[in-house]
């Protein structure tokens, strides 16, 4: 068996977890977790129940929803999907900074618990991130939480904001479509391209090309997986760049009416300066936009809570 570097190792342990050094944000006061009871009563009778979106067996495992039914909604509603490893929310937890700072920041913009969403896909365990991949639960999930939200609020569209493997497992659940999983029954289909209903996707720090380390680790692990993993392939073949990925770049502008990236040259979890065989891996096929940074992984996250806002809201970078 192939021996796997020790930093590349530690690399996979982390990859787009947020399980990595952070600059910013431990001290930020957690907003109160969970789905409200009236989003759970509405998922519960609406063939939501298998889902389990409210995540009871984590602390921050997700939020949102109406106060009561005569709650509104009025801004397009945020739905916000985390990385590998990360959950809905922050707890203090050492690198699950979750989303809580974002939606602190929404909240203080006059949003409310009714147009802001999040849930946990995932164990929300670093140890196990190395075996999470684009998996067909994981992907039917997404999807089936995005349509959720839609029926939900009512709202005609929504915005998706995501971090880090949570990119490329949004931009699937988006896209729809034919998908293969063998540990998980196989080829499968996930139905039409939901881009109709979003409005701005922002994808924060997410590897759309892969990962160097996935290339120099030889896609050993379930992340770095060339059918539904982060592979990258070789510059000049034999082997290409994984399944998933093919799949997710082959078409432009699908993730929804405007399509936005925040990433940084700094990022210790994609390494390289981004640069995956010549081209910059957090790059989205026809984006309309970026915010370049200097920052580790996770706090293109955390600290750009103004950018998403500004994106979601104004279809702006500044």
């Amino acid at each position: 068996m192939k021996r796997i570097p020790r930093l590349v190792f530690v690399a996979l342990c982390l990859i787009l977890s947020g399980s990595a050094g952070r600059l910013s944000a431990q001290n930020v006061t957690p907003v109160a977790g969970g789905l409200t009871s009236n989003f759970v009563t509405w998922l519960n009778a609406n063939g939501y129940s298998s889902y389990g979106f409210q995540r009871a067996d984590l602390v921050g495992g997700s939020y949102g929803g109406k106060v009561s039914d005569s709650d509104t909604v009025v801004n397009v509603p945020v739905i916000f999907i985390h990385g590998n490893a990360d959950k809905a929310l922050g707890t203090g937890g050492l690198y699950q900074s979750g989303w809580t700072s974002s939606i602190e920041y929404f909240l203080a913009k006059g949003y409310k618990s009714s147009e802001l969403y999040a849930t946990t896909w995932g164990p929300a365990n670093t140890l196990l991130a190395a075996n999470q991949y684009h998996s067909r639960p994981y992907l039917t999930s997404t999807r089936a939480f995005i349509e959720a939200v839609l029926a939900y609020t009512g709202a005609s569209k929504v915005n998706i904001v995501s971090h880090s493997m949570g990119v490329t497992l949004a931009r699937k659940a988006i896209l729809g479509g034919a998908a293969s999983d063998a540990l998980n029954g196989g080829s499968y289909n996930l139905g039409a391209a939901l881009t109709s209903h979003i409005d701005t996707f922002v994808g924060i720090a997410g590897a759309n090309w892969g990962l160097t380390s996935c290339y120099m680790a030889g896609g050993s692990t379930p992340t770095c997986g060339a059918t539904n993993g982060l592979y990258p392939g070789y510059m000049y073949g034999p082997v290409g760049l994984s399944n998933i990925l093919s799949s997710i770049n082959g078409r432009s502008r699908y993730e929804g009416s405007k399509v936005y990236t925040i990433w940084s040259t700094a990022d210790e979890i994609i390494m390289y300066g981004d640069v995956v065989w010549g081209r910059y891996t957090s790059q989205i096929p026809g984006q309309n936009g970026e915010v370049v940074l200097n920052v580790g992984h996770v706090d293109c996250k955390d600290l750009t809570g103004y950018n998403q806002w500004r994106m979601v809201t104004a279809h702006a970078t500044n």
